[in-house]
């Protein structure tokens, strides 16, 4: 599995990490376990394969937040499943 975390600007509510979710499902069909958390002001999700980033990052700027880049790692598996 391999972790992607986007930090992205412009998220100001639970309905922002929301909006933001869903526009990574529709961009990445097999994401799984996507959260955003404007706290911190990133999303977060898991894949099999490895995905476009320019791709990902191009679909949250078409929604009107600013993504400001893209890192993967690869996720680890903890005692209650993938994290």
């Amino acid at each position: 599995m391999i972790k992607f975390t986007l930090k992205i600007d412009g998220m100001m509510c639970s309905m922002c990490e929301a909006h933001v979710s869903d526009t990574i499902r529709r961009a990445v069909p097999a994401a799984k376990k996507v959260k955003a958390n404007r706290a911190r002001g990133e999303a977060t999700f898991l894949t099999e394969e490895p995905v476009d980033e320019e791709a990902i990052s191009a679909a949250v700027t078409a929604t009107g937040y600013t993504c400001l880049g893209v890192t993967t790692a690869p996720a680890q598996k903890g005692l209650f499943g993938w994290k």
